[in-house]
């Protein structure tokens, strides 16, 4: 059974989940170590099941954060994961353009937050951006 990612050529895909607050950030089957501690470092919440077959993992959002502020974490993530190389898709409603230009221009001026750094909640909402699929 594929995935996301598997399915559509892509390292990560970032989406609700249907019928859930839940935002997802899925890596496609077999994703290297490196991409998971990335996920991780950035403040996504790695997730895991074990079966007696395959394991499956993947990453969340932390569900104590309000939901402009999930968005804005689960985007920020976005162009660190384009530097070190992979392919990500992100869903119109997961989306916040804001939080995405403020992660490239702290990647450009070089002061990236590649690690855990959970912003307190912020009652500002974001209007979503175009669709996008990132190269």
């Amino acid at each position: 059974m594929g995935n996301r990612p598997d399915e559509r050529g892509t390292d990560v895909e970032i989406y609700r989940k249907a019928l859930t607050p839940t935002i997802h950030i899925d890596s496609r089957t077999a994703a290297p170590g490196r991409l998971l501690d990335l996920l991780d470092r950035l403040g996504l919440e790695r997730q895991e099941v074990r079966t007696a077959g395959p394991i499956y993992i993947w990453h969340t959002v932390p569900e104590n954060l309000d939901a402009d502020e999930q968005k804005r974490l689960a985007t920020r993530a976005i162009p660190a994961l384009l530097m070190a190389g992979y392919k990500v898709n992100c869903d119109r409603d997961v989306f916040d353009d804001t939080a995405y230009q403020q992660a490239v221009g702290e990647i450009r001026s070089g002061n990236p937050r590649h690690t855990v750094q959970r912003p307190a909640p912020t009652a500002s909402a974001s209007c979503p951006a175009p669709p996008r699929r990132t190269p």
